[in-house]
């Protein structure tokens, strides 16, 4: 026989172990395990409140089978005698619980059950649910005992449901700022790569970003796949994706008549429960036939909509994305369209270096042209023309052995121009020997310089990149001592050649008077130096005071090796 101080000892233990159970479901399921072991109740049920404590919002049951909760149908809202507890929360116990004036009697399929309690749990002074027993086991009714016992129970309940709710609460503060310091962290590393390509003119840094984007995207949000989609005229192309994602980089699909067109157009992101139907495009064409759930985010840079963030089925049980979700993708979403303007930014600068470099080369050509050919050959037909005027034979012969060594010196002038335009040294004897000879003819102009040349073994001369990464610090050298020679007025040039984690790195310096590099003319040919290393992904600087110049340029050897 069960005796009260069993019945307290037993709440003392349920007691110590509730309030160190932390999972609130965890708790629930042992109130109702708990309340029906005291009472010998064969149906326990606990019921939540609504926010406004006017409704069932929930309704947990132990002892109702599957088969018996499908024939109910569903679940109670609090009517009848489940809301006389809510109207009046106090406990009420009944020896027939169809004998109630507000009783409305159960539904059909519903197993019958004539004795009831029910006990209110509270927590910090408000209701928060109710414990409903029915069906005493051996007894006809619920007896006082049962009552003092739930009651207590429910007491313990409130207490174990505060501490599990309250740590399931700083639980999601934890990994709210878990996941915001995560956010920060992938944000800056963004924002330092955005910054780089900036500053570097690295325009073919964009591909890097944007799968950067994506995969720390994926691992944020915990969703099966990310994918950037660019539009492109009328049409949006998968520029990067990440996660469980179909090979649909380049991909191309309709903006007009798809969802992600409609999220562009309206600037405003979406989220869907059934990508199949409400997607507008096949799931298969974007690489994601088992898709379920979709959050769509458009990539908006000062109104103008260049594409859309998307991200699909969001945990393991691909569940739907949430507003964090959201607040999230719309900060990578500002990220991509930063990258995508800078890219667009440093497209347009090189481009128009490049034609400011071609005008000004040509300009270089026609002036050497002018100034050393055509005078030339305008001497030569003065002296011939008088020449042929006269009849004296020695003045003749003269002007005639004149005349050809004048043709000779043109022609050595010519081979050399034809040289500086297509070093066919580099092709016969290789990039070491092609910067000998330069060297050579440069100390002809009465430059003493010293030199260090260590080629990185990427220079081999065998792939199309190695050829325009030799053929780029070939320009490079040969450009900086012609400008040595025309403005520096230098006596002594170091040139030095290395190579350093996979880099080739230049430097030639000079004790010249110097110039002013952010006022520097065309003549000096740094456009021209500085678009051929950048267009190989490189960077170029120039430092210059009265006691001379110093150019350093830094080449990436071995991402070139890597290009057939």
């Amino acid at each position: 026989m069960t005796t009260e101080s069993d019945i307290l000892r037993r709440l003392f233990d349920i007691g110590r172990s509730l309030v160190t159970e932390l999972d609130p479901e965890a708790v629930l399921r042992r109130i109702l395990a708990e309340a029906r072991e005291l009472t010998g109740a064969r149906y326990v049920a606990l019921g939540v409140l609504n926010e406004e404590r006017t409704e069932l919002d929930r309704l947990l049951t132990l002892g109702i089978d599957t088969n018996q909760r499908r024939a109910i149908g569903d679940p109670p809202r609090g009517r009848g005698v489940l809301g006389v507890l809510i109207a009046n929360p106090k406990p009420l116990r009944l020896a027939h619980v169809g004998s109630h004036p507000q009783s409305y009697g159960f539904p059909p399929g519903h197993p019958p059950m004539d004795s009831f309690l029910g006990v209110p749990i509270q927590i910090h002074g408000e209701v928060w649910g109710n414990l409903y027993l029915a069906e005493k086991q051996g007894a006809s009714e619920f007896t006082d005992d049962d009552q003092l016992a739930v009651t207590l129970l429910a007491d313990l309940a409130a207490t174990a449901i505060g501490n599990a709710r309250a740590h399931e609460r700083s639980e999601q503060r934890r990994v709210a700022l878990e996941q915001a310091i995560r956010g920060l962290e992938v944000a800056r590393d963004i924002a330092d790569a955005v910054g780089a390509a900036d500053a570097t003119g690295a325009a073919g840094e964009l591909d890097r970003i944007l799968e950067l984007v994506v995969q720390r995207c994926c691992a944020l949000v915990q969703a099966h796949g990310v994918m950037i989609m660019l539009r492109e005229g009328s049409e949006f192309v998968v520029v990067a994706s990440a996660g469980h994602v179909g090979d649909v980089n380049g991909r191309r699909m309709p903006v007009a008549g798809s969802t992600a067109g409609a999220v562009l157009e309206r600037r405003i992101a979406e989220r869907f429960d059934d990508v199949e139907q409400q997607l507008g495009v096949a799931p298969e064409l974007l690489g994601v036939p088992d898709a379920r759930t979709a959050l769509l985010v458009p990539i908006v840079h000062t109104g103008e909509g260049l594409g859309v963030l998307a991200a699909f089925d969001r945990g393991t049980a691909a569940g739907p994305f949430t507003d964090s979700d959201e607040r999230l993708l719309r900060t990578f979403a500002a990220s991509v369209a930063n990258a995508v303007i800078v890219s667009r930014s440093v497209k347009a600068d090189r481009l128009r270096a490049a034609v400011e470099a071609a005008d000004a080369e040509r300009a270089r050509w026609a002036r050497e042209l002018h100034d050393q050919t055509l005078q030339a050959l305008a001497g030569l037909r003065i002296g011939l023309s008088r020449a042929l005027r006269g009849d004296d034979p020695a003045v003749y012969a003269s002007v005639t052995r004149q005349a050809i060594e004048d043709i000779d010196a043109e022609i050595a002038n010519l081979r050399a121009m034809i040289a500086d335009l297509r070093p066919s040294a580099l092709d016969s004897l290789g990039l070491d020997a092609a910067l000998s000879a330069l060297i050579d003819r440069r100390r002809n102009d009465g430059l003493v310089i010293e030199s260090e040349v260590q080629l990185p073994d990427c220079l081999d001369g065998t792939t199309t990149a190695a050829q325009a990464l030799e053929t780029a610090v070939y320009r490079v050298v040969q450009e900086a001592l012609t400008n040595i020679v025309k403005h520096a007025r230098a006596s002594r040039v170091r040139m030095k050649i290395t190579s350093e984690e996979g880099d080739l790195l230049l430097e030639i310096s000079d004790d010249g008077v110097g110039f002013d590099t952010k006022a520097v003319t065309s003549g000096f040919g740094l456009a021209g130096m500085r678009e051929r290393v950048f267009l190989l992904g490189g960077s170029l600087l120039m430092d210059s005071t009265e006691a001379g110049s110093t150019l350093r340029a830094r080449l990436p050897c071995r991402r070139l090796t890597q290009t057939p």
